[in-house]
């Protein structure tokens, strides 16, 4: 059972590796700087319901790295805004799924908004510009969308990986 799992985990590890470096060459026609979809956070959600907390945590934080390591700007201001916005919304996640009134879809909204809101505040930090604060408001509006789109995918994707598993 435990090999199935560790393997189960790492072939969810390197799909988002794939969604992440692919996600980065889809243009998204949006004049806001480094708006995504989220396609890698899918497997977060998954990984968050159906292997629990810390699988999802350590999933996030190895693909984090290894797609540092890979696109070769491991510890450079882009890793960490990813480092940043990754954290702050698997917390964002963490936090809304164990208040066990959300459903996917809310969970996914919050991930999206929690990953704008980390990366914004990183931003902030590294370049010391204050006026990036004024993207919060396009960045909720934006991360409901990608929430929703993301969170849809992922609560088919459970139905589906469930009645595998």
């Amino acid at each position: 059972m435990r090999t199935k799992r560790l393997t189960l985990l790492a072939i969810l590890l390197a799909i988002s590796i794939v969604l992440s470096i692919v996600e980065s060459m889809i243009p998204i026609p949006i004049p806001v700087p480094g708006v995504k979809l989220g396609l890698a956070n899918v497997v977060t959600i998954l990984i968050l319901f159906i292997y629990g907390d810390r699988d999802a945590f350590t999933i996030l934080l190895l693909r984090i790295i290894l797609v540092g390591l890979l696109r070769g700007n491991i510890f450079s201001v882009t890793f960490f805004l990813s480092l940043s916005g990754g954290m702050v919304a698997y917390l964002m996640m963490f936090l809304f799924k164990h208040l066990k009134r959300f459903n996917i879809i809310s969970i996914s909204i919050m991930g999206a908004f929690g990953h704008s809101v980390g990366q914004i505040v990183m931003a902030i930090f590294i370049i010391e510009r204050r006026e990036l604060i004024f993207y919060f408001p396009y960045i909720l509006v934006l991360s409901i969308v990608t929430g929703v789109f993301t969170g849809m995918i992922a609560t088919r994707s459970l139905q589906i990986m469930k009645k595998a598993l």
